[in-house]
C-alpha cells in the first residue's frame, strides 16, 4: 500500500479544499454579516495541513492500483467532510457542537439534505452560501474534479473513477482519457447550474437564492437557504424549474454527454434506464394527485397537481425540497414516497439511491427466474436494452441489494436501541442511507432532536449511501490489506 503517496494526495486535496472557504468570507464582507472571520481561519488551517501532508511527501508518485483508488476515494470523503466541519464549529452562529457541525457537514458533501439547523432564516449569509456550496461540490463528487487535475500532479486518475462513480458498470467511459471525461462530467454540470440559476431568478427569485438554490437543485441535496424550503416562495412556476432541473439531474450525465454529442433528443428515449425513471416519476405523481383528489386536501386541481408533482419528483430523486409538510398527507403517500428514495435517480446521476438500473435488472431478474420455473431447462438471458447482461453483472447487483439491506437495517437496530421511535429510526436511516435528507415522525422538520450517537450512525449511514456500499465495506475485508 502506497501510504505516502496517499498521504501526498490527501494533502493536496485538503489544500484545494481550503480555496472553497474562500467564497463563504467574500459573501460575509458584500452581506456585512460578521460569518467571515471563521472561514479564513478555516481557509488557512485546512492550506497549512494540507501542505504539511504534501510537502514531506512530494516526490512520492507512482501509478495507483485498484486498492488506494478505493482507499483514496473513502478518506477522500471522511476527510475532507471533516475538515469542511470547521468553519462550522468556529462559528458564534449558529452555535453547533462537534457532532452537528459534523453531521451538516457530512450531510452537505454527500449531497443528503439532512440539517440539524433551524431557524435558517436568520443565519448569516455566509453560512448559508457554505451549506449549498457543499452541495454543489459534493454533487458530482469532487472526486470527478481530482480526477481530471490529479494526473498532472503525477496521479493516475482511473481506480479513483471506478470506486467513485455511482452505478454497477464501472469500465464504461464516455472519452477515451479520463481526464478528458471527468472535464466533460462538469462541464454539463457547470452549465445546469448556470441554466437553473437564471431560470430560479427570471421565476422571480433574489440572485442569491436563486445561485443557491441551483446548486442543492443540480447536486440533488435539497438544502435551502430558508426554513420554508420551496414554500417560502409560495409559486408554481418556481415549483415547476425546481422540478425540471431535478428531472435532469436525475439523469445519467454520460446519457446528457451522448446527447451533446449526438445532437439528438431521442437519444434519450433509446436508453432503457432512462424510460423507467420517466415512468416512475409519472407513476407517482399519478398515485399522489389521486390520492390527495380523493381526500381533499387542497382547494384546486391545480394546487393538488402541483404539489404532488413537487413531492413526487423531489422524494423519489432524493432532493429533499418541500413546499408543504408531506408527513401530513394521507399516511400512505409519505410512507410510498419514503419508500421510493430507495430506488432514487439513475446511475451516474447527482441522486442517491440504489438507481433506476439496479432495480429495473432486479425486476428482470425475478422474471427470468418465474420464466425458469416454468422452463426449467431453458436457458434466458437478460438485456438491457438490445444488450444482453453477463450474469457476473446481475450476481453483482444482487450481492449490492443484500449488503444495502443488511447496512439499513444494521444502523435503524442501532437508533432503535438508542432510544429513537420506530417510525423516526426507519424513515431517519432511509433518508441518510439514500441521500434523501428529510424523514418522518422526530426527523420530519430537521434532525436536531436525535442524540450525538443516533446522529454518528446516520453520519456512517450517508458515507454508506455516497459510496455505495461496496467502496467503503471493501475497507473491513482481510483481503484488502493483504499485501
Amino acid at each position: 500500500m502506497q501510504y505516502k503517496n496517499i498521504i501526498r494526495i490527501l494533502g493536496i486535496l485538503v489544500a484545494l479544499l481550503s480555496v472553497t472557504m474562500l467564497p463563504p468570507a467574500l459573501i460575509s464582507m458584500v452581506y456585512r454579516d460578521g460569518g467571515g472571520v471563521s472561514f479564513l481561519m478555516a481557509f488557512l488551517f485546512c492550506l497549512v495541513m494540507g501542505g504539511l501532508s504534501w510537502y514531506p511527501n512530494r516526490n512520492e508518485k507512482g501509478d495507483l492500483r485498484a486498492r488506494e483508488g478505493f482507499l483514496i476515494v473513502v478518506l477522500f470523503w471522511t476527510v475532507l467532510a471533516s475538515f469542511s466541519a470547521i468553519p462550522l464549529m468556529l462559528l458564534e452562529q449558529p452555535n453547533l457542537s462537534v457532532a452537528d457541525a459534523f453531521f451538516e457537514s457530512f450531510s452537505g458533501l454527500t449531497t443528503t439534505g439532512a440539517t440539524i439547523l433551524n431557524k435558517i432564516d436568520g443565519l448569516p449569509h455566509a453560512v448559508l452560501w457554505y451549506r449549498q456550496q457543499l452541495q454543489w461540490l459534493g454533487g458530482m463528487g469532487i472526486i470527478v474534479l481530482a480526477v481530471a487535475v490529479l494526473p498532472m500532479l503525477g496521479v493516475g486518475g482511473m481506480q479513483l473513477y471506478r470506486a467513485e462513480t455511482p452505478g454497477p458498470v464501472k469500465e464504461s467511459k464516455m472519452t477515451p482519457r479520463i481526464a478528458d471525461t471527468a472535464k466533460h462530467l462538469w462541464y454539463i454540470y457547470l452549465s445546469l447550474t448556470v441554466a437553473c440559476s437564471l431560470s430560479y431568478w427570471a421565476a422571480g427569485m433574489t440572485v442569491f437564492d436563486a445561485i443557491c438554490h441551483a446548486f442543492s437543485t443540480i447536486a440533488i441535496g435539497g438544502f435551502s437557504t430558508h426554513d420554508l424550503s420551496m414554500g417560502y416562495f409560495d409559486s408554481p412556476l418556481i415549483n415547476f424549474v425546481c422540478v425540471l432541473f431535478l428531472l435532469i439531474a436525475g439523469v445519467n450525465f454520460a446519457l446528457h454527454f451522448a446527447v451533446v454529442h449526438s445532437r439528438s433528443l431521442r437519444t434519450y428515449f433509446y436508453d432503457p434506464e432512462f424510460k423507467a425513471f420517466i415512468t416512475i416519476q409519472l407513476v407517482l405523481t399519478l398515485i399522489c394527485f389521486i390520492v390527495l383528489m380523493s381526500f381533499s386536501v387542497y382547494d384546486s386541481t391545480f394546487d393538488t397537481l402541483d404539489q404532488a408533482l413537487f413531492q413526487a419528483v423531489s422524494i423519489s430523486t432524493t432532493a429533499g425540497f418541500a413546499t408543504t409538510s408531506f408527513a401530513d398527507w394521507p399516511t400512505l403517500l409519505p410512507i410510498l414516497l419514503i419508500f421510493s428514495s430507495f430506488i432514487g435517480g439513475c446511475a451516474g446521476s447527482t441522486g442517491g439511491g440504489m438507481k433506476v438500473v439496479r432495480i429495473v435488472l432486479l425486476y428482470l431478474q425475478g422474471i427470468r427466474e418465474l420464466k425458469k420455473l416454468v422452463h426449467p431447462k431453458a436457458i434466458f438471458t437478460i438485456k438491457l436494452g438490445a444488450k444482453a447482461l453477463p450474469n457476473r453483472v446481475v450476481e453483482a447487483i444482487w450481492g449490492f441489494f443484500s449488503a444495502y439491506a443488511a447496512v439499513f437495517v444494521v444502523c435503524m437496530l442501532a437508533l432503535l436501541a438508542a432510544g429513537v421511535d420506530d417510525i423516526t429510526a426507519f424513515t431517519a436511516v432511509a433518508a441518510c442511507l439514500n441521500n434523501l435528507g428529510p424523514g418522518l415522525g422526530e426527523v420530519a422538520a430537521n434532525f436536531s432532536g436525535l442524540s450525538d450517537f443516533s446522529k454518528w450512525v446516520l453520519i456512517i449511514a450517508m458515507l454508506f449511501g455516497r459510496l455505495e456500499i461496496f467502496t467503503l465495506l471493501v475497507l473491513f475485508t482481510p483481503a484488502f490489506w493483504r499485501s
